[in-house]
């Protein structure tokens, strides 16, 4: 599905309320026969549980929103398509993968006080502003994929994030992955990186040049790019001149694209291991790199299919069915779990009267969510810590080995490795 047909699913909430909301926290009616200090969604017999979704349906890194979305669709499905009696709706904002967009879409999203649960972004730049607005108005928001360490460090983050959580792995884990394996199985000395700026890749950055030098090596040189930035040659150059053994770079799939082809035609990165990460384990980035994506090289927890087990095939094989196409990330199953999270934590605080109304107290049902324990999901095991970290990492490698965009196939193209 291409992004204009994509953007024409997209229902958007209404901006009634902003002003209410804007003055003080989410309302609590008293008048309900359920109480919460927060608030009490209130629905009407047949009418639906609405589920927001929010993250980037457009653009280069569509699949990375995508894809998810769809995962949750699917899981909604398996499940009969309702909960507690009423039929689950879904409503998605487009939030571009950026904090305006994430504001904008928090906002649209807080505005509709039947919203029960947003579930969002992919992307931690449109997440970090987003989450405090939808907690303000008393809506948990359940990430798919925002692996940026700030959301869920209390110091760093700073308040409105206590209804966050993710089921996604927090990058920092990953960074120190690499790193370990840097220094300790690949004995290198030294080791460069780039990052963009943006949440998730400078936090992920962070990580690994901190672990990197704890362990005794040596961090040569961090540079910094924009995220729209074309001309990566002075920038590679720069950097090859302090002579590092590797660079790491999990920048996002157009960034990523450039300095893969650009690096291809400096002398230095011949010797030079270039090192990704899973943020461009997507179909996009093959058709934007070319023949240079070809031995290039990612971390990245386990996402092939034989990994993931008979689930995620199934999966795989509802998804093409439903949408004619296959995922074009491995990102599916994240949004499949963030929904099934929301679903079991629905059932177990609802109430249903005797006419057939639903009452969704707020304030057990983000209990509910972070008291996940032990949950089978199609992406891994999922237990809820107290910061909101539901998942955890373990570090795999994938090499892409061939240059079409058709081959795309997580175990296959690109393939698991031991570099």
């Amino acid at each position: 599905m291409n992004s204009l047909s994509c953007r024409s699913l997209l229902t958007s909430a209404v901006f009634a309320g902003t002003l209410a909301l804007a003055s003080g926290s989410a309302w609590a009616d008293n008048h309900l026969p359920v109480k919460d200090p927060l608030r009490v969604v209130k629905i009407a017999k047949g009418q639906p549980i609405l589920v927001a979704f929010f993250t980037v349906l457009s653009g280069p890194d569509v699949g990375q929103g995508l894809d998810p979305y769809r995962g949750a669709q699917l899981a909604a499905e398996d499940i009969g398509g309702k909960l507690l009696g009423h039929p689950i709706r879904f409503t998605a904002e487009d939030d571009g993968c950026n904090a305006e967009g994430g504001q904008t879409a928090g906002t649209k999203i807080a505005a509709n006080q039947q919203v029960v649960v947003a579930l969002g972004s992919n992307c931690s730049s449109a997440t970090i502003p987003a989450a405090p607005i939808l907690w303000k108005a008393g809506i948990p928001t359940i990430s798919p994929g925002a692996a940026s360490p700030k959301l869920t460090d209390p110091a760093a983050r700073g308040p409105g994030y206590e209804g966050f959580s993710r089921v996604i792995f927090n990058a920092a884990f990953e960074g120190e992955a690499l790193a370990d394996w840097a220094k300790n199985t690949k004995k290198l000395e030294s080791v460069g990186a780039i990052h963009d700026g943006t949440p998730y890749v400078q936090g992920l950055v962070e990580a690994f040049t901190k672990k990197f030098t704890s362990l005794g090596g040596k961090v040569v040189a961090v540079e910094a790019i924009n995220p729209q930035d074309v001309d990566m040659r002075p920038m590679l150059t720069r950097l090859s001149t302090a002579k590092p053994q590797m660079v790491f770079f999990p920048t996002f799939i157009a960034a990523s694209a450039h300095i893969i082809r650009q690096s291809k035609e400096i002398e230095a990165y011949k010797s030079i291991l270039m090192m990704g990460s899973d943020n461009v384990l997507d179909k996009n980035i093959i058709a934007l790199a070319g023949n240079s994506i070809v031995g290039f090289t990612i971390v990245s927890p386990p996402l092939d299919a034989e990994s993931q087990g008979a689930g995620y095939k199934k999966l795989v094989q509802q998804y093409t069915k439903k949408y004619g196409e296959g995922p074009t990330t491995a990102w599916t199953p994240y949004g499949y779990d963030a929904f099934m999270v929301a679903a079991e934590a629905i059932k177990k605080v609802g109430v249903v009267d005797k006419d057939g109304t639903l009452y969704i107290p707020i304030t057990k049902l983000q209990a509910a969510i972070m008291a996940t324990k032990d949950m089978k999901g199609l992406s891994g095991t999922i237990t809820c810590r107290p910061n909101g970290d539901c998942a955890q990492f373990r570090a795999v490698f994938y090499q892409y080995v061939n240059a079409d965009p058709n081959t795309f196939d997580v175990g296959k193209n690109p393939k698991g490795v031991n570099p």
